[in-house]
C-alpha cells in the first residue's frame, strides 16, 4: 500500500511526520504538488492530520496504470467547470439566491434531483435565451488542471465523457472545446426566445447519469474496472457506482464517503497522481 500525499507548498516535516505515522518507508517524489509514501501499513491518525494540515492523501494498493482504463466520466458543473452553470444563469435573472439554495440542497442530498431541477428552472421562466451565451462567454471557467488532466487521458487512450443535470446548451460547447468524446445532459426549453421554465423531456439525474454511464461503457465493451467517475454532488453517486475507480473532488460530505478517492485540495489534475503515468509523459 502506497500513500499519496498533495497539496500545495507541502512541508518536508509534514511528508516525514506522515511516513512516521503511515509506518512508510521511501519517500518519493512525483510532482512538485505531489509525493508518493511508499509501503505505508498504518491508516490511523492520517486522516486527522492531512485534515489540519490542508493536504490531500489516498492510500493506493497498486499504481494502476492510466492505460488500464477506457473511459472517464466527469461531472459538469463544480466538477469539470469551476461554476455552478444554473446559478449564473439565475444570476442574469436576478433570481441567484433562490437558485443557489435549491442548488446546494440538491447536491446534498436533500431534494431529489428532478424536482430540485424543476423549481430552479420554473424560477428563471421568461428569461431571454441570449443570456445563456452571456454566462458562457463570460462566467464558464475551468477548474484548476482540467486540461492537463484530460491531455494525459487522451493520451493514454482513455474516452472522455461529461454527463450533468444541467443543459446541453453548456455540456455542447465544452465537449466541443475540449475534445471529449460524449456529453449528455438536460434541454431547456425555449418559446420565442425566452427561457419557458421547463425541463424538456426525461430529466437526467442521479439515475440517469448512472444509466448513461454503463450505456457507453457497454458500448466500449468495457468492463466496470476499466471506468474511472469524478463528481461531487450526491446526483454524482449512481454514476459513480457505476466506475471501478470514483473520485469526489471539492465534494460534499456524502460523496466524499462513498468514493474510492477524494481531492479536497489540488486541482483535477491531482487525479493523474493516483495513477501510474502514460509512457512518455
Amino acid at each position: 500500500m502506497d500513500l499519496i500525499i498533495q497539496g500545495f507548498d507541502i512541508a518536508n516535516h509534514d511528508l516525514r511526520e506522515l511516513a512516521k505515522l503511515a509506518g512508510a518507508g521511501q519517500i518519493e517524489r512525483i510532482t512538485g504538488e505531489a509525493f508518493r509514501l511508499k509501503d505505508a501499513i498504518r491508516r490511523e491518525h492520517v486522516a486527522d492530520y492531512c485534515g489540519e494540515a490542508g493536504l490531500d492523501f489516498a492510500f493506493v494498493e497498486q499504481a494502476l496504470p492510466l492505460e488500464d482504463f477506457g473511459l472517464l466520466a466527469m461531472d459538469m458543473d463544480s466538477t469539470l467547470l469551476a461554476i455552478e452553470s444554473i446559478d449564473e444563469i439565475a444570476d442574469m435573472h436576478g433570481v441567484k439566491p433562490q437558485v443557489s439554495e435549491i442548488t446546494q440542497r440538491t447536491m446534498r442530498g436533500e431534494i431529489v434531483f428532478a424536482e430540485g431541477l424543476r423549481q430552479r428552472t420554473a424560477l428563471m421562466q421568461g428569461l431571454e435565451e441570449d443570456a445563456l451565451q452571456r454566462v458562457y462567454d463570460e462566467r464558464v471557467r475551468l477548474s484548476p488542471g482540467a486540461e492537463k488532466m484530460l491531455q494525459r487521458m487522451k493520451a493514454a487512450g482513455v474516452r472522455t465523457m461529461v454527463i450533468s443535470g444541467g443543459f446541453t446548451f453548456f455540456t455542447d460547447r465544452i465537449k466541443d472545446r475540449l475534445g471529449l468524446d460524449y456529453a449528455a445532459a438536460n434541454t431547456l426549453e425555449i418559446v420565442d426566445g425566452r427561457l419557458s421554465g421547463k425541463v424538456l423531456g426525461e430529466i437526467i439525474g442521479a439515475s440517469g447519469k448512472g444509466e448513461w454511464v454503463r450505456r457507453t461503457r457497454e458500448a466500449l465493451g468495457l468492463r466496470r474496472e476499466q471506468v474511472i467517475a469524478i463528481g461531487d454532488g450526491a446526483n454524482d453517486l449512481k454514476m459513480m457506482e457505476e466506475a471501478g475507480v470514483s473520485i469526489a473532488y471539492h465534494a460534499k460530505p456524502v460523496v466524499q464517503a462513498k468514493a474510492t478517492y477524494a481531492l479536497n485540495h489540488v486541482g483535477l489534475d491531482g487525479v493523474l497522481n493516483l495513477f501510474s503515468q502514460p509512457s512518455g509523459s
